[in-house]
């Protein structure tokens, strides 16, 4: 396969991901840092390098979308996105000076996570829950457009929920995942937000995050344009094509088959970081 081969497949595969990343909230890097790194046999860190960059397009390509549809909470990304870019940092820190095989074994935990997260099922709608005063003080709560109009919800635990956000940051960092899953456990699960917020306030945040660890990784030197370019390209492409197609997408079956196609990865990624072959 020559490079121009290679760049192609890049596009197609970043597009791919991107699409799935879109819908369901756990960003494309989930599947190209491992897919990368076990199927090209690119070096993990220059993997996590490329996916920062397309985790940046995924962003890029699909706040857009999510904010014209009414779906994404801007006070809520404004406020949390304080707590993923400290820990981006912190992330980025530590994973240059972290063994490539502990990389790819923590990698394959979050992934298996991941995996278990996308199979769960979601109530869509947590309006029931008593207010919370700082997320009245913020005024974080809102509305989401649904079939039968737009549905108000409350923010919850907000305190719970930016801590779990500085993990996802660091999460971020260290592995360039984007941290969806752990972005939509701090949304879905302790802040009670609604799954098609969660997920598009996720998208919209994870830009921010990958940009803050993305620098690093540039300062030492495991951003290669030529990996990186053909990836964020198809995931720009699939993202913005998947956050256009979340209002009517069935996230449910979406979910499984996510979760399945990660499951897989994940295992594949802690028998190869524990047999040291990353």
């Amino acid at each position: 396969m020559n490079s121009l081969e290679f760049s192609l497949v890049l596009v197609l595969f970043g597009a791919a991901a991107g699409f799935l990343g879109a819908l369901t909230g756990l960003g494309g890097g989930v599947v190209i840092t491992p897919v990368l790194t076990l199927l090209f046999g690119v070096d993990i860190r220059y993997a996590i390098g490329a996916t920062l960059v397309s985790v940046i397009a995924t962003s890029s390509g699909a706040a857009s979308a999510f904010l014209k549809e009414g779906f994404s909470n801007i006070r809520i990304g404004m406020f949390l996105e304080i707590a993923t870019t400290l820990g981006a940092i912190t992330g980025a820190f530590l994973a240059t000076r972290t063994p490539t095989s502990a990389l790819g074994v923590i990698l394959g935990l979050v992934l298996l996570y991941s995996a278990f997260l996308s199979t769960r099922p979601k109530p869509e709608v947590h309006a029931d829950g008593p207010p919370d005063p700082l997320a009245t003080r913020l005024k974080l709560d809102s509305t989401y457009p649904t079939p039968q109009g737009w549905q108000p919800y409350r923010v919850q635990h907000v305190k719970a929920g930016f801590g779990l956000m500085f993990g996802a940051g660091a999460m971020s960092g260290l592995l360039g995942i984007g941290s969806g899953a752990l972005k939509v456990l701090a949304m879905d699960h302790a802040m009670r937000i609604p799954f098609k917020v969660s997920t598009s306030t996720s998208n919209f945040m994870i830009g921010v995050t990958a940009a803050a660890s993305a620098g690093v990784y540039l300062h030492r030197g495991y951003i290669d344009p030529a990996l990186a370019m053909p990836v964020m390209l198809g995931v720009s492409g699939g993202s913005l094509l998947g956050a256009r197609h979340l209002s009517g997408a069935n996230t449910g079956v979406l979910r499984i088959v996510f979760g399945v196609v990660v499951g897989v990865l994940a295992v594949e990624m802690i028998y190869n970081g524990l047999a040291g072959k990353i």
